[in-house]
């Protein structure tokens, strides 16, 4: 594109390849991401030089040894998180609590947050800037939450921490980048989170929790992690980024998840289990790597049956 015809061209933003807008910048690295490229409305692209010929037409493409790291840079230029300042006091002014919200001692809330009625915050619990939580609450003792909309009748146990930056790095020029997370965390109506659970904010789009899901102590959500409605997730579980959770899915203990995985309605995933493929509605998987329960069960119980005979075997010698 010759330099006139950018000459004016502002960026204000920076988006995914399928979210991207005419005024935004954005980054391609992966065969995987072929189709969106092709289809991204961005003003800007941040690619290697072998990759400059798929651009659609509009689009300048920026050429780098690290697309994904000079994303992260360009987006820590456009955007700085909304932190709580040091001479905002612990209720700042423009924070609004309807009547009946509850105080313990040592709370912070930051600018422009918002409480529903009847809503309780325990001790040196930290609601951050532009936090809104709804009716009738419960935010147990030093929970921290950011970057979140909170609906009704939630309860957030002691020590939870819901809309810090999930877990993302690029190799760039002077070493390993953080790359930029700039979703929220939307936890629906009748959730519960547990004690030291954490819940991260998107990368790009929303971390989403259902209505009425239950999370146990000590589990960890990723970023643009979707949770259906009525889960549970029992302690030590591990959602990797990306997933896709359907509704009335039961994780059992220590169970993990593997990023971008999609899991349908009504699954149930033993405690232990590894699922590294997506899970069909109504499947229950057991193991590592997670396989339909039947097969977990006849391969079990083969290797039992080998191992007491190679027993018999060598005792027999």
């Amino acid at each position: 594109m010759p330099d006139a015809a950018c000459s004016d061209l502002i960026i204000s933003g920076v988006a995914t390849l399928e979210h991207a807008a005419r005024e935004d910048v954005t980054f391609f690295s992966g065969s995987r991401h072929v189709s969106d490229l092709a289809k991204t409305r961005a003003a800007a692209c941040f690619l290697s030089g072998d990759e400059i010929d798929r651009l659609p037409p509009g689009c300048i493409g920026l050429v780098t040894a690290a697309p994904a790291a000079a994303y992260a840079e360009a987006a820590l230029r456009l955007y700085r998180p909304w932190r709580h300042g040091s001479s905002d006091g612990d209720i700042h002014p423009s924070a609004e609590l309807e009547d009946g919200v509850i105080l313990a001692p040592g709370v912070l809330i930051g600018a422009h947050a918002a409480i529903g009625r009847g809503t309780r915050i325990g001790p040196g619990a930290i609601i951050g800037p532009g936090v809104c939580i709804g009716r009738d609450c419960q935010v147990g003792p030093r929970a921290v939450i950011g970057f979140a909309l909170i609906g009704d009748r939630v309860q957030i146990y002691a020590g939870a921490v819901l809309g810090e930056p999930g877990f993302g790095a690029a190799p760039g020029r002077r070493g390993m980048v953080d790359l930029p997370q700039l979703g929220r965390v939307i936890i629906q109506d009748g959730v519960t989170v547990g004690a030291n659970s954490c819940v991260d904010r998107g990368a790009f789009e929303d971390t989403v929790v259902g209505e009425n899901t239950k999370i146990d102590n000590l589990v960890q959500i990723a970023h643009n992690v979707v949770i259906g409605r009525n889960c549970v997730l029992a302690a030590h579980t591990g959602i990797s980024g990306s997933c896709v959770i359907g509704d009335g899915v039961m994780f059992g203990g220590r169970a993990g998840v593997g990023d971008h995985i999609h899991i349908g309605d009504g699954a149930r995933l033993a405690a232990g289990c590894g699922v590294l493929k997506n899970v069909p509605a109504g499947g229950t998987w057991a193991g590592l790597p997670a396989r339909p329960l039947a097969n977990w069960l006849r391969e079990s119980a083969w290797v039992a049956r080998a191992a007491k005979r190679r027993i018999r075997a060598e005792e027999g010698k």
